[in-house]
Parts: C-alpha cells; structure tokens; sequence
C-alpha cells in the first residue's frame, strides 16, 4: 500500500476550493457525473477505433444514497483507471495559486480530452465529503486501485478489490452537508444538471405497470416490475438533425423543458452549426407581452449535454434573452467552476451568429405564411423590434420581415408603408410623414379626423416605440413619425396651401388674450391656427419631439441629465370655426369664460384628460346648460 502527499504547494488544498472555485456546493453532483460520462464516452470512442477489446454495451451510471452509512455513492462502467493514473490525475494536482492551476487542469483536460478528467471536477467532492474513496479498474488487464483521503493533503493508495470495470466514486458526506443524503435533494439536482446526459442515468428503481395477460379477469390487478429510474434523456431533441423531428417533437420537447409551461410556443428556430464553431440548440418564441420586464434567464445553456447555466448574457444577444430553449456548445470557454464566461472572441461569433439565424428564420417564416406571421405578430413584436434597436445587422434584415400594422388591422412592411402613404402623406418639403397611434381607444377623435383625409394611422404600442422612431428616422431618408395628437393635422403634415383666417391680426391677439386669461393657471400653450371649418375648435396636442424624449426616458435612453420631465400640451384654437367666432364677439365676460372652458374640457375630454373634480364640474356644468 502506497502513502503519500498530495502534490500541493500550498499547506493545503481543499479550504481553498471550498472558498474561491465554487460558489455553489451543490455542483459537486455535476462535476463527478461530468467526470463519469467522460469516463464511459472515451470507452465508447476507443472501442468505436478498435483500440479496446473489451465490449461497450450498454453502459449506465448508477447514483445511490447510503442514508444510513451516510455516504453517497456514484458508479460508472467506463474506462477506469490504473494506480498509475491514478497517481497522475489525483495525486499530481500542483499548484500555486489559481493559475498555475488553470493551467495544469487546461493541459489534463486537452490530453485526455476531457473537461477536467479527475482534476478539478473530482476534488469539489470535498466540499460535502469529510472523506472520499475512489475504488477504480481500468479497461486495461490490470489490478483494481482503491484510493481514499480525508481531506487534508494525505492519501492512501492500494490494490483494490473491484472486479468490474469502471469507477465507484463514495463520498462520506460531512456534518454540514447532510441534505445531500436527502433523495428529494439528489433528484431535484440530477435534474438540474443531467436531465439531458448523453449516457442513462440510474438513480433508484419505480415501478412499472405491465400488459395484462391474455385471458385475464378484469378484477385481476395488472402485473407490476422494478425496474431501474433513469432519470435523464440522453438523446434530447437538439441533438438530432431537423430533418429527423416533426413540429410535434419540438413541442413535446418544449414540454419537457418546461413542464409548467402551458401554453404552446409560436414557432422554434433549429440551430446546427459546425463551422467555425460547434452550436446545437432549439430556441422557442413564446407569447409574449409588451412587458419588458418579461422573465428572462429560460435559455439553458449546455456543454456537451451538461447543463452549465440559465445566464446565457453574452452568448445570446440580449434581445433574444426573452425567448427560451436550449444551447450546446462545447466551444463556449467557461472558467474554473464552468459558471461564467469569459469574455473571448468565440462567444461574439456565437451571439452574432444566432442573431443572423433567427434573422433569417423570421424572413422564412414571414414568406412561407404571411398570413400566420401577421397572426403572431403582436406575440413576438417586442423581440423583433428590440433587436432592431439594439443591433445593425438585425435592423438591416428586419426590413424584410418588420411590420407596420393600422389601427384598421392591416400589415405592412416598410416599404409596402412608404408606396401606400407617399402619395397622400408627403409634406411640401417631400418628406413622408408616418401618423401613428400608441391608443386606439384614447387617440379616437384623433385617428378618425386623420381617416377622414384618407392619411394611414399606424398602431405603435410597443413600451419602446420612442426609441425605434428614432432608429429608424434616423436610418431612413425622408421620412419622420408623428403620433396622430402631436399637432392638428394640418401641422403634422404641412402642404403647399395655407388656409386663410376669417380673423384679422388684431381679432386674433385679443382672442388669444381673452382665452389665456380664461385657462390660467392650467399650463397650456395657447397656439392660434387657421383651419378647415369643419374641423374641431379647439384641439389639445402634445409636441412630438417633448412627448416622445418623455416616453424614451421612461424606458431608459433620451437625453441625459434632463431630469424628469413634465407633461406639454399645446391648445390649438382652430381661427375658422364658427364657435371661435363666438367666443370672440361674446359680450359678456361670464358667458365668454363658460364657452371656452366648456370648449376646453372637451377638448381635454378628447385626449382623455378629464378627471376627478374637473369632470364632475364639466358634468354638472353641462346639464345647466341643457337645462
């Protein structure tokens, strides 16, 4: 029997993993059954190329509570190992400070090409296990090993007496750790991590109710067997080829990703990439809402089928962090503890490369079935558009697939917008102006009078709208975006024809003197225009440049350091109305002040800003004069 120490340059190893190499001692379970699947994958693999004579089979791994004896143990049938590879991958672990010891873990993992083969992964095990025993025989016609320590840098090393092939791992779960003798504990965290293993999983056995027997009574109970609970799939629908899957298995798998999910995805973007990187995955567009605080963190992340994390920032694009599913790749570069990215020019050609698939997955879909796509439109809109904002190239394809739809329920894209409106909506600096709505039902009075000209209302609703008008005034030449109540309509899109007022210059400064007297204190901008007669007296708008900066701050972005912006609202008194007249020639001041606050609240009624107290005494005012 060997002894020795444990090649450490440091006094000793283990308080240092428990306190800088893992956060999260429940990950343990993840690297021992990383480390088991490696072991059975590489037999596999030396038998593929005929270097074993040993027969692969069917092997599985075998997880087992000893809640009595207070151990935890974990099987495999894979490649095992020799007391010299022992030695060489447990024993010879040196290091001083973390990187030195990258390095040597880096170099273990290409030479065997194996994430951490018994180096790291192993040794987490003692963050729950006061001691830990390695019983090993390798493929090789060699003798068993039977390694054990208890946690400090002293190991013993012996002949062992395990007769078949691969590796039992037994960890003696230490005081603290009991919950992992817990079977409700072992399985929530063999789903976490392995639901998706590439090789079964065995923890424990349920029972299974068998066929009845030709002939038997229906009172006789059905036949039952034990038999073993795999817990994992080892052959999840991402690593098939999409040719080989139906639009009902990528449902069942969504299903089986998120069992409390009820309702169905949209539609899935299949990803399978070789070159220049590895990239598997299945992202699913889910309904969505117009909330941007939407949950994120529902893509799973794996490598190689072991899940590594729900935080994919960085190798998703943030916008797409609102969809769900699943990503592989075993080129994604994890740290130590495989939990966080490092930054590297590997996860950028990721994230771009899944922003151009789903790109041209939605231009596909928009061209094979417009009319589903405008159906799901509203679903997935809040994606679509945040990535337009937030990435060019996106921007750039989204013009094929982006819609534009009316307050009448008509779909159009960008272009199909520009050649339906250009006629009409062109001002005389030959600039189109696109009117849109953010509220159908509150911007009524607004959307109807625009109708009536025959101009287009767009229904932009979404909480980032702002920003996207901006973007795309921005990137498009002679064209601007004004909501249908930013000015009278004869502003918003200002033609060669001026009206004539029916007012003189003098009429006019004494209209508006006497109107500013009556609204006060109510911070409106009295702005006197003249319009078509039939169009209302008076009008309340909100300057789009003011409103939309607002409505940008609100949702992070607009100009810095404006503070918190208040409410601007312009009162367009329409010079040509016949009501106007009256206010004006009025002789007495009472009935002049009841016209135009009754003309105001009206307005403001209009633009749904009647409330409270100034409601009821619009009310009550205006049965006095019905009376």
């Amino acid at each position: 029997m060997a002894t020795g120490k444990i090649n450490v340059s440091v006094e000793n190893i283990f308080p240092l993993i428990k306190k800088f190499l893992y956060s999260d001692h429940e990950i343990f379970l993840r690297e021992l059954i990383s480390n088991a699947t490696d072991a059975t994958l590489k037999l596999k693999h030396l038998s593929s190329i005929g270097e074993v004579k040993v027969e692969y089979g069917n092997p599985k791994i075998e997880v087992k509570i000893d809640k009595k004896g207070k151990k935890l143990h974990f099987i495999d049938e894979g490649i095992g190992m020799t007391q010299e590879e022992v030695k060489k991958y447990i024993n010879e672990v040196a290091f001083s400070g973390a990187e030195e010891f990258l390095d040597k873990y880096k170099d273990a993992g290409k030479d065997s090409g194996i994430i951490g083969h018994f180096g790291l992964g192993f040794y987490s095990s003692f963050m729950v296990a006061k001691k830990v025993e390695i019983l090993t025989k390798s493929y090789k016609d060699e003798p068993a090993a039977h390694w054990s320590c208890d946690g400090s840098p002293e190991f013993s090393l012996k002949k062992g007496k395990k007769e078949s092939r691969g590796t039992e791992i037994i960890l003696h779960i230490a005081d603290d750790s009991t919950e992992f003798l817990e079977e409700q504990r072992i399985r929530e965290l063999l789903s976490k991590y392995n639901k998706f293993m590439p090789i079964p999983i065995k923890f424990g056995t349920r029972t299974e109710t068998l066929p009845k027997p030709k002939g038997a009574k229906e009172e006789d109970p059905a036949p039952t067997k034990e038999v073993d609970d795999i817990i994992n799939n080892p052959n999840p629908a991402w690593t098939k080829k999409p040719t080989e899957l139906k639009e009902e298995d990528y449902k069942s798998f969504y299903r089986e990703l998120y069992p409390m999910q009820f309702e169905e995805p949209l539609f899935n973007i299949h990803l399978n990439v070789d070159y220049p990187f590895n990239l598997t995955g299945i992202l699913y567009f889910p309904k969505l809402t117009n909330d941007l605080n939407i949950q994120k963190d529902r893509i799973q992340l794996y490598q190689n089928q072991v899940f590594v994390t729900d935080n994919v920032e960085g190798i998703v694009p943030e916008f797409l962090t609102m969809l769900r599913g699943v990503i592989d790749s075993p080129d994604i570069p994890l740290n130590v503890s495989r939990s966080y990215l490092q930054a590297d020019g590997a996860v950028k050609k990721i994230s771009s490369y899944i922003s151009r698939k789903v790109a041209d997955k939605l231009a596909s879909l928009f061209k094979e079935n417009r009319e589903d796509f405008e159906a799901k439109w509203n679903d997935i809109k809040i994606v679509i558009e945040y990535g337009m904002l937030s990435e060019d190239k996106f921007f750039e394809k989204a013009d094929a697939f982006a819609l534009y739809p009316t307050v009448d329920g008509s779909y159009f894209t960008f272009e199909e917008l520009k050649e339906k409106t250009s006629a009409l909506q062109t001002d005389k600096d030959d600039k189109l102006v696109v009117l849109y709505a953010s509220d159908k039902e509150a911007q009524h009075s607004y959307i109807e009078a625009a109708k009536a000209k025959g101009y287009e209302v767009l229904l932009m609703d979404s909480p980032i709208v702002g920003h996207l008008l901006q973007k795309l005034e921005t990137s498009k030449e002679k064209v601007s975006f004004a909501r249908v109540d930013a000015d009278h309509l004869e502003n918003l899109i200002k033609k060669e024809e001026t009206q004539i007022s029916k007012l003189s210059d003098e009429e006019n400064e004494k209209l508006k003197t006497q109107i500013e007297e009556a609204v006060g204190e109510k911070g409106y901008t009295v702005q006197l225009e003249p319009m078509d007669s039939h169009a209302a007296p008076f009008i309340i708008t909100e300057p789009e440049f003011m409103r939309r900066m607002k409505e940008m701050q609100q949702t992070g972005g607009g100009m810095m350091g404006m503070g918190s912006m208040p409410d601007m609202f312009n009162l367009v008194v329409n010079t040509n109305h016949e009501l106007v007249g009256e206010i004006l020639n009025t002789k007495t001041a009472k009935k002049r002040e009841r016209l135009i606050n009754q003309s105001l609240d009206l307005a403001r009624l209009s633009k749904g800003l009647l409330k409270g107290e100034a409601l009821t005494n619009f009310i009550k005012r205006s049965y006095e004069m019905v009376k």
